[in-house]
């Protein structure tokens, strides 16, 4: 598996592509194909067929598809700027993602 600094739930930063500069919520991460789902960006159309068995109305419906994991960044909740990421270990034992924005050192994992 490689190594990934996004997951599920963090808040990113898009920086290339057409949502460049927009941040949103991640709600999937693909590892082996190294892309994420962000909320409410990288829309496409998708074009469907009514399906009265499942409630699924026809249509052409807007969805988001996958972005590359290099094209985000994670945003910091306490500087709130977009950083990279770093790795350290906890007295506990435990490894952590930390902010690498200068003068803060926050914590990403909770």
């Amino acid at each position: 598996m490689p190594r990934v600094h996004i997951k599920k739930n963090d808040m990113v930063y898009v920086l290339s592509g057409k949502d460049r500069g927009k941040t949103g919520k991640v709600l999937r991460v693909f590892l082996d194909k190294n892309r994420a789902v962000v909320e409410g960006l990288n829309n496409i159309l998708k074009h469907t067929r009514p399906n009265p068995q499942k409630n699924v109305k026809g249509g052409i419906l807007p969805k988001e598809s996958p972005i590359h994991i290099s094209n985000l960044m994670v945003v910091c909740k306490r500087c709130n700027k977009h950083s990279r990421v770093g790795m350290s270990v906890t007295p506990d034992g435990r490894k952590v993602r930390v902010c690498k924005n200068k003068n803060c050192n926050e914590l990403l994992d909770s």
